[in-house]
């Protein structure tokens, strides 16, 4: 069936999550990020994506502000960031002012110029991504913004994607499910959407039983792959 609807995950896909500590870098109350912003961004975002699997496996889960923070706190340890109150405030603040992609409102606005559904489908906590939203100046050319507080558990749990069909009454071959984490768009392979990874650092594929339909550099090609 020909795509209907587009699905973004939010985090790293339509917003830039290094963008609270580069910005923080560049402020001059934190020299001590100037060399070190680009590993705290990866070890945060890192340890807050593996907060989420292990909350999920053992069923604890948790409002993703709590394992953002929890996330930074790791980080900032590993990094001999540890201590500084300000810093800590500084970079939480920041992530709920995180900017789009360059190309992202472009390509929104051509899917719905398409007649395409278009909606967010992220870990986040509904707060969080309403903030992404509005600060990224995008939430004219979304449909709606689904979070798995939902549901209660975080991707890739299926009822999380469950939540598309749900709210679009859609079928899963109408999808396109857009992520820029390998193992999100290759679980949504799985699970039964078209999918395109938005592998923007050029990482090797995920070794999952699924794969990801298309793998991008950016988002300037989703209008095409959705056939608008």
């Amino acid at each position: 069936m020909p795509i209907t609807t587009c699905i973004f995950d939010a985090y790293g896909t339509l917003f830039d999550v290094s963008a609270a500590a580069r910005q923080a870098a560049q402020e001059p109350e934190f020299p001590q990020l100037k060399d070190s912003w680009m590993q705290l961004a990866n070890q945060w975002r890192l340890k807050q994506l593996q907060y989420t699997w292990l909350r999920a496996v053992v069923d604890a889960h948790a409002d993703f502000w709590d394992v953002t923070q929890n996330g930074l706190d790791w980080a900032l340890e590993a990094t001999g960031l540890a201590g500084n109150d300000a810093l800590r405030k500084r970079l939480l603040d920041l992530y709920w002012e995180l900017q789009a992609y360059p190309e992202v409102p472009a390509m929104l606005k051509a899917l719905k110029a398409g007649g395409m559904n278009t909606a967010i489908l992220s870990n986040g906590s509904p707060d969080m991504l309403n903030g992404a939203v509005q600060s990224a100046g995008v939430g004219d050319v979304l449909d709606d913004v689904l979070s798995v507080e939902n549901v209660g558990v975080f991707k890739p749990d299926a009822r999380v994607y469950d939540l598309v069909g749900e709210r679009f009454g859609c079928s899963k071959d109408e999808v396109l499910f857009v992520s820029s984490n390998g193992w999100d768009a290759g679980c949504a392979t799985g699970y039964g959407f078209t999918t395109a990874w938005v592998n923007r650092a050029g990482e090797p594929v995920d070794r999952l039983p699924w794969t990801p339909a298309h793998i991008l550099s950016d988002l300037t090609s989703i209008p095409d792959l959705a056939g608008v």
